[in-house]
């Protein structure tokens, strides 16, 4: 059951029989992400010299190794296939070892070099790109990749100050790109480029944008340090691009992707080579390529050359996928590295929590652990939420998301979702969180994320998943209006910061008791309580009409009718099912105009979100996921899938008896305060 790729046109199956390619190059031997994207796409590599009708010679775009499989190929008369990597490729640079999420794979030529048509050229000068549906498909990718700040290489921070606004960047570009050569340009044509950004705009400031790869010193641009001057700058720190272009009043570029970027950024940049965007209407050309006569909208540039044209990659499901797919992923990835690029120092962290949080937070600088209830390091510092109170600046707590697991975080499940704060935490009403944050955002959404939202509720309700997925179906329960109220852990920190005046599982179950003397009351104990591990018991459970145990919420949530609760998660599951919630205290999810709200909730929360606004701030923008199969941090989709197939590694043996040894304390400490 998958909840990804399958909601797009599913991208077309290869040939019965894998079409034959010929590699004289050692990248498609040695890397694998590469050998499979081609496997998934219909061919198979080999070695040896091709023989057989349909057999091909396969070399990478044009390489310096290029040459070796062409002869190859002209002299046994095969065809040459060009493999390059796709436009939106990963984090970093492939020379950082980093596989790409998606490959061209071009019958006729090489999409940056004009010297012939490649598929691509003839995608965008005969395709008919007139379906609505690809072309609506197109306009919100391009949105997703502004609002998301993806670029081909995607480790871009967010928190670079753009320049002040009024600028003309210019782009340069790594010394010999192929691209650059294929459009028959050298340092002289870039100097030109330079000079007419400056004639095109007196007095205006000119910012160079330089490579990715120049600034982490692998390879020199084109530009050179004589070539600024008082209104000449490098702009040297890397920038999302999208923020860059906002502020600029023109865009010079030879042959970078950046230029196409640009496009939808809303600018015609000024082109001075001849790369596969250029010629179609929405660039302004120095040197035109004669045969492309075709004017195309943005939208049909991009369906052509980053849906219809790429071979994408799913590296989840080890399938090939959708861009949108690929944009999920690469957004999940993006958000990892620059949240946890400059590493963090943890405090407040249970022993077994650790090695988790550091597959978390931990991929590209490792946690430091503190036992001290904070550091005082220059790193970025977080603390498990309920471990303070300290109302300190810059402390970003944690907590366990809502679609967490199999099993109870008492009984020492490690989660597949972790919210990370850093104005509050969602549970705390006393001020505000980085959820109700997210919540008056996605007061409005576009179509896109509203369906996406759409999509995700119906997953959950169909697959009956909740945060634990722990319990059985319920048996037969008494017939009549049922109301089901649910029990929380006594001392849970949700009750202690959203709750007055009824603070605790039997005032709860009194009044709605009292308000509702007719129901069917239900009381469902929370599986921590159930379990001996926290305190929560009733003292007079008589006055509801039939406890419910073991049981799973999902499957108790379809058979009743209401729900109320005074923060129980399960009132914003509730919510997810269609059923009508009454709060007792402040949970994240009241106030919004969702939920009858019997005790008062914060002033501030002034936003009406629908419910699809509601799921996407509470489960895709708030929380991260790691994939447990492939340890990549991942969509909201994926975690969903691996819960919903049971795809998830068990716990241990220690961690049971460590979480029953935890549970015998937990008792003990409670009878002592007793």
């Amino acid at each position: 059951m998958g909840f990804g790729p399958e909601i797009y046109n599913t991208p077309a199956a290869g040939p019965e029989k894998d079409r034959r390619l010929f590699v004289y190059n050692g990248g498609f031997l040695t890397q694998g992400r590469i050998r499979r994207i081609l496997q998934l796409a219909g061919y198979s590599i080999h070695i040896g010299l091709p023989s057989e009708d349909g057999d091909a010679v396969a070399v990478w775009g044009n390489s310096p190794t290029a040459h070796r499989g062409e002869g190859v190929a002209q002299k046994r008369d095969a065809p040459v296939v060009r493999v390059e990597d796709a436009l939106l490729r990963s984090l970093f640079p492939g020379r950082s070892g980093e596989p790409p999420l998606g490959l061209v794979v071009d019958h006729k030529g090489v999409h940056f070099d004009p010297s012939q048509p490649s598929d691509l050229e003839t995608l965008l000068a005969t395709h008919p790109l007139d379906d609505t549906a690809l072309l609506n498909r197109a306009r919100i990718c391009i949105e997703r990749l502004k609002e998301a700040h993806l670029s081909k290489y995607a480790a871009i921070p967010l928190d670079t100050p753009p320049p002040a606004a009024g600028y003309v960047v210019v782009i340069d570009q790594t010394e010999g790109d192929a691209s650059v050569t294929a459009s028959g340009a050298d340092r002289s044509r870039f100097l030109e480029m330079l000079y007419y950004a400056q004639e095109e705009h007196p007095g205006a400031r000119i910012l160079i944008k330089t490579h990715p790869e120049t600034e982490a010193g692998h390879r020199k641009g084109y530009f050179r340090d004589e070539d600024l001057n008082e209104r000449i700058e490098f702009l040297t720190d890397p920038i999302s691009p999208y923020m860059l272009f906002e502020g600029a009043i023109g865009v010079y570029t030879v042959s970078s992707g950046l230029g196409f970027e640009a496009i939808f950024a809303g600018h015609k940049p000024r082109v001075f080579g001849q790369p596969f965007y250029a010629g179609w209407g929405l660039t302004s050309d120095a040197f035109e390529v004669q045969r492309r006569q075709r004017s195309l909208t943005r939208a049909q540039l991009f369906a052509a050359a980053m849906i219809l044209y790429p071979k994408w990659y799913d590296p989840y499901r080890d399938t090939l996928c959708t861009l949108e797919t690929v944009i999920d992923t690469l957004e999940a990835q993006a958000r990892s590295w620059r949240e946890d690029r400059h590493g963090w120092a943890a405090a407040g962290m249970s022993l077994w929590k650790r090695p988790h949080l550091q597959k978390f937070y931990g991929s590209f600088e490792p946690v430091m652990f503190n036992d001290a209830p904070l550091d005082i390091s220059d790193r970025p510092q977080m603390i498990w939420a309920g471990k303070t109170d300290i109302d300190t600046p810059n402390l970003t707590r944690v907590e366990d998301g809502f679609l967490r697991s199999r099993g109870l975080g008492a009984e020492l499940v490690p989660p597949l979702s972790l919210a990370a704060d850093d104005l509050g935490i969602y549970y705390d009403p006393s001020r505000p969180s980085r959820l109700e944050k997210w919540i008056e955002a996605r007061a409005t959404l576009r179509l896109d994320q509203e369906l996406r939202a759409g999509r995700l509720i119906r997953a959950l309700t169909d697959a009956g998943l909740s945060k634990y997925n722990t319990g059985t179906a319920p048996a037969s329960l008494p017939e009549g209006h049922r109301i089901l109220v649910c029990g929380q852990v006594g001392d849970d920190a949700s009750i202690r910061t959203g709750t007055s005046d009824i603070s605790s599982n039997q005032a709860l179950l009194d009044a709605v008791r009292a308000a509702n003397p007719d129901a069917m009351i239900l009381f469902k104990p929370h599986p921590d309580v159930e379990a001996g591990l926290r305190d929560g018991a009733l003292t007079n459970p008589d006055i509801a009409d039939h406890i419910v145990t073991k049981t799973d919420p999902a499957a108790l949530l379809a058979q009743v009718n209401e729900v109320h609760t005074m923060t129980s998660l399960m009132g914003f599951e509730a919510l997810i099912r269609g059923l009508p919630v009454t709060t007792y205290g402040a949970p994240f999810y009241a106030g919004w105009g969702l939920t009858t709200d019997r005790s008062d909730v914060p002033p501030r929360r002034r936003a009406t979100p629908t419910l699809e606004g509601l799921v996407h701030a509470a489960l895709i923008d708030y929380p991260r996921y790691l994939d447990p199969k492939t340890g990549l941090p991942c969509p909201v989709e994926v975690a969903l899938e691996r819960l919903s197939q049971g795809d998830i590694p068990a716990p241990g043996t220690a961690n049971r008896l460590l979480s029953k040894l935890q549970g015998l304390l937990a008792s003990k400490a409670h009878l002592w305060r007793r």
